[in-house]
Parts: structure tokens; C-alpha cells; sequence
């Protein structure tokens, strides 16, 4: 832990959040902004993670050089039934959360930060609470258009409250919208310099037809086993129409690749089966006419900054539902189709067939996704983040 006296020009960040890529990956392009917007005023960045050992942060952390810590936290297993909320795995957990404030508080003081960053998850509690302990200044940053547990534990203490959109505003408690600004989550830049031929060439797309639109499929890192079925069972139907990009997950490829053996050879050659998409991943974004995914917020932030018009498989089981909440957002703005529920192929025909087969009503929601885009929210972020720690 980079506890060694304040240097006079470098900034002193603490960073606060995690468990998924959602709250790890935003907070992430954040210090790489901040890092880059220093260096060009010649400031160094000092950053230190509080996070959890076992999630993804653990791991992003150390891999970029940054100093990591952690401390107790207590998560707590949401229930539309209060007393399930009084579980005695809840109870012992809430236990924990002073244990991590004093944790946090000793982290925080020793540190000096010049600014507590919280992006959300359980961990960012014990963190957000010492910075107002400590009269440390507190930027939130919120990625969904509802406000996540851990942030709305944590306003009522912000000295600022980053928000994705718009119409979260309206949404928080009327004495924090003041505090309130509307940054967009920071997505990864390389995502938006993609090239369409790249990904032809990378992946060896030479069967595709390039006079049809293509379409990414994908259900994360790990695939979508929901997502997997109904693409699989659209197959044929697909085929005719589009190119497909299919990124599967890893423990999906075997099963998949045996179905698509089926398939007319006419056709297979327009079907690109993979585990995981790594680097090419900007390349065949700007190569897909349309996404089918979930609609995490990330997803969604990527997709409207690169105006991809999307139908959302929203995965039910989100915290908070939050994913349904993105989809139906985007839909209710044209810019995306939500599909909720049990989805069967029929579903996905019925959304895809009109936008396979019109490139103006592609075009249109593409023009309106852009809307909800925002690719300058990493330097919107770090705005908010320099204008907190000035006062």
C-alpha cells in the first residue's frame, strides 16, 4: 500500500468498487484518463484500489501497476421479502461492514487522497463512508439509470454524483440532485477505433457475404446459455439474411459447433462460431449492423457511443433487475428492441427481420442510440473528479 508522504504535484486517488466487470472496468478507464490528462500538465497519479480479494478488481489492479487493499465487507442478498432481507447470511455479513469502515477509515487517513472515487458494488460502502469520516471529497459514479445499493447508501455523503444518463436525475432523492452530473460511463477507447476489414482479416470472414448486414451475437465472457438457445434455434432463418458472429463462451463451443455441422454449406460460410472475442473485439463491433446481447451497463454504453442499433436479451437475474431497466430505456427511446421474458426464436425473427431487411429503420435507431451515446464520458468523469477535489 503506497502509504510515503504526499509528493507536492501528484494527485492522490482512492478508488472504491468492484466485484464485476461493471463497476471494475469504468473506474479503470477513469484512471487511465486522469493518469493521461496529469502527465500532459506534467502531475504524476497516485491511485490506490480498495476492493475485495476475490473480485475482479483483485485481479485488473495488480495487472495495471496499482496499488491494491483490501478490507471486511458485507454483501447483502437482496429479497422482495423483508424477512428473507433478515437471512442469517445477511446478518452476519452487516456485521462486517463496521469492521470495514474502521478498515477503510485507516486506509483513507493514511493515504490522503485528494479524492475518493466509488463505482459501485458492496466494497465501495466501508470506503465512501470513511471518506466523509475523514473529510475526504466523495465522487460517485453511477453506471445503470438507477441509482445500485452500495450509491444509494452513499449519496446522502457525495460531493458529487457522476450519472450515465439523463433520466437517472430525476430518479434520485431530491435533496442530492444537486449534486448530480450527467457524465456517461466511461468505456475503453480502443472500442471505438475499430475497422471493419481488420475483422475480416483477423478472424478470416471470407465466406461472408458483405452485400448482407451482419449481426454480433454475444452473452459476455462467459456466453449466455439463453442467448446461445434461441440464436441456435434462428439459425437457418438467420442465415438467409445476415452474416452471424457468434461469441458463444468457452464451455459453449463444443455443442454449438455440432449443430452448425448441420448447416446448408451455402450457408455456413457465414456463420462465425467463437468462444471468447479478445482484441478483435473493437474490429467486429465495427463490423456488425446490428448486437444481439444482454444489455448490461457497459454494453449499452458501447453501443450507443458507436450508434449500433441492438436487441437486448436482457439477463433477468441482474442486481436490482437493472438490465431490463437499460433495455426498456433504450426502447422506449427507439434505440434499441427489448425482448423480456421467456424469448423463443420466433421473438428474435419478429425483432431482427425488420432491421435485416430495412437499412433506413437501422439507420434511424443507429442515429438514436448515438443520442444516448456519450464516448467523451472518461474525460466528463475525471472533469468531475479534478472539479471535486478543488472544491
Amino acid at each position: 500500500m503506497n502509504n510515503e508522504p504526499r509528493r507536492t504535484n501528484a494527485f492522490r486517488l482512492i478508488v472504491t468498487g468492484g466485484g464485476t466487470g461493471g463497476h471494475t472496468y469504468p473506474a479503470l478507464t477513469a484512471i487511465r484518463t486522469l493518469q493521461s490528462r496529469l502527465a500532459a500538465e506534467g502531475r504524476a497519479l497516485e491511485v490506490l484500489w480498495i476492493g475485495t480479494a476475490e473480485g475482479l478488481e483483485a485481479r485488473v489492479a495488480p495487472a495495471e501497476g496499482i496499488a491494491f487493499a483490501t478490507v471486511a465487507t458485507g454483501k447483502i442478498r437482496r429479497s422482495s421479502n423483508p424477512l428473507k432481507m433478515m437471512s442469517a447470511a445477511n446478518l452476519r455479513d452487516m456485521a462486517r461492514v463496521p469492521l470495514g469502515v474502521a478498515q477503510a477509515r485507516k486506509i483513507v487517513s493514511d493515504f490522503e487522497p485528494d479524492v475518493v472515487l466509488a463505482t459501485g458494488g458492496y466494497v465501495a460502502v466501508p470506503a465512501g463512508l470513511a471518506a466523509r469520516m475523514c473529510r475526504r471529497p466523495l465522487v460517485l459514479h453511477e453506471q445503470t439509470v438507477r441509482l445500485g445499493l452500495a450509491n444509494r447508501k452513499l449519496a446522502g455523503s457525495a460531493t458529487r454524483i457522476a450519472v450515465s444518463s439523463e433520466s437517472t436525475v430525476p430518479l434520485l432523492p431530491q435533496e442530492v440532485r444537486g449534486a448530480a452530473v450527467v457524465t456517461g460511463n466511461p468505456i475503453r477507447p480502443e472500442v471505438l477505433s475499430g475497422h471493419a476489414d481488420k475483422a475480416v482479416q483477423a478472424l478470416g470472414l471470407h465466406g461472408f457475404d458483405r452485400r448482407l448486414p451482419t449481426v454480433y451475437v454475444t452473452g459476455g465472457a462467459q456466453g449466455s446459455q439463453q442467448i446461445n438457445g434461441v440464436v441456435r434455434d434462428a439459425l437457418p432463418w438467420l442465415l438467409e439474411r445476415a452474416n452471424v458472429i457468434h461469441q458463444c463462451g468457452p464451455d459453449n463451443v463444443g455443442e454449438l459447433r455440432q449443430h452448425a455441422a448441420s448447416l446448408p454449406a451455402a450457408s455456413a460460410g457465414r456463420y462465425y462460431l467463437a468462444g471468447f472475442v479478445g482484441p478483435e473485439l473493437p474490429d467486429v463491433l465495427a463490423l456488425a449492423d446490428v448486437v444481439v446481447s444482454r444489455s448490461g451497463a457497459g454494453t449499452l454504453a458501447e453501443l450507443t457511443a458507436l450508434g449500433k442499433p441492438a436487441v437486448f436479451i436482457p439477463l433477468a437475474s441482474s442486481a436490482g433487475n437493472e438490465q431490463t431497466h437499460n433495455a426498456r430505456h433504450l426502447e422506449e427511446a427507439g434505440a434499441a428492441v427489448a425482448l423480456l421474458g421467456d424469448v423463443t426464436a420466433h421473438h428474435l425473427r419478429d425483432a431482427l427481420g425488420p432491421l435485416l431487411t430495412d437499412p433506413a429503420r437501422r439507420e434511424e435507431m443507429a442515429q438514436r442510440a448515438r443520442t444516448h451515446g456519450r464516448p467523451d464520458a472518461a474525460d466528463r468523469l475525471v472533469d468531475v473528479i479534478l472539479s471535486a477535489a478543488s472544491g
